[in-house]
């Protein structure tokens, strides 16, 4: 692999949680600012705790030299009486993320979800299936969001999630199938496909030529398994520790990093570990996470 080199970044999301609002919510920007920055990490998604205005924000990123590399928006664009207002929220996110320099747009369709659909009963715990109409609804509103990123110079990348009506391997291929190639990029997360039952690896070469950014994460097989034997919901599988970094659960990430470098991506890859920070402590895995990286990466390049 000739000295190949990862452009690693970091999750704040390892922190502070975005949706279980009190897991991580006594650390402060300065906090994650100061690991990062001793972790080595020079990019990172937006996080709850970050300055709002993008000036302050920007020049303090710089101060630490980090980018800022996304920040995730979920969109109802199956749902076309709601297409005008989406589309303006989603273009008012794509000039924030324009301005701080980033590349891609993290997007993910909400309608029918069980983790950010409005319209639903928190209480319901099962997706709730687009109809063929919806589908094509949304179909319709990622490309408008797409020609909109395209705009700034920058990409839609769509984030297939456990929890939504993209997660499992037929659902990703419906979406590539029926979207735009030229406006509509996969955002390539180990994580979701593994716990949405598809093989990563398989995943990454079935539609290499649609990735446009990436997360990695692991799973732990033993929480997963529990998970599915108990109908555990998302959430509270996320509290309960399924996720982690590379190297510390069942995913194999040696021939998804030979895979990554033969079609030529070198941009981002976030390392993301969505867990209780109070457990599992976020500087220390992302170390290990790191470490488990960098024995990978040294095996592959010792092959030449």
């Amino acid at each position: 692999m000739s000295g190949k080199t990862l452009k690693l970044g970091i999750s704040p999301i390892n922190w502070v949680n975005e949706d279980v609002l009190e897991l991580g919510d006594h650390y402060t920007f300065e906090d994650l600012m100061n690991d990062f920055e001793s972790l080595g990490f020079k990019a990172t998604e937006n996080c709850r705790k970050f300055p709002k205005d993008p000036v302050e924000l920007k020049q303090k990123l710089a101060d630490r030299g980090i980018q800022l590399t996304s920040q995730w928006k979920g969109v109802l664009f199956s749902d076309p009486s709601r297409r005008e207002e989406e589309l303006a929220a989603y273009r008012k996110h794509v000039e924030f993320l324009s301005q701080m320099g980033s590349k891609v747009v993290v997007t993910c369709e909400l309608g029918g979800s069980i983790i950010g659909d409005p319209r639903r009963d928190p209480s319901e715990r099962d997706v709730k299936p687009l109809s063929d109409e919806e589908w094509n609804a949304m179909v319709e509103g990622l490309h408008q969001a797409g020609e909109i990123c395209r705009e700034y110079g920058m990409k839609l990348v769509y984030h297939y999630h456990i929890g939504t009506n993209v997660e499992r391997g037929e659902e990703i291929d419906r979406l590539m199938a029926t979207t735009d190639p030229s406006l509509v990029h996969m955002l390539y997360d180990t994580g979701h496909a593994y716990y949405g039952g598809t093989d990563p690896l398989a995943l990454l070469e079935k539609h290499a030529d649609r990735l446009g950014y990436v997360h990695l994460k692991d799973v732990r097989q033993d929480v997963r398994d529990r998970v599915s034997q108990e109908g555990i919901p998302f959430q509270t599988a996320v509290i309960q520790g399924v996720f982690t970094v590379p190297g510390d659960g069942a995913i194999d990430f040696e021939p998804i990093f030979r895979k990554l470098n033969e079609i030529g991506y070198d941009d981002w890859m976030i390392i993301e570990a969505e867990q209780d920070p109070g457990v599992a402590n976020p500087y220390e895995y992302a170390k290990k996470g790191i470490q488990y990286i960098d024995g990978v990466m040294a095996k592959l390049n010792s092959e030449g």
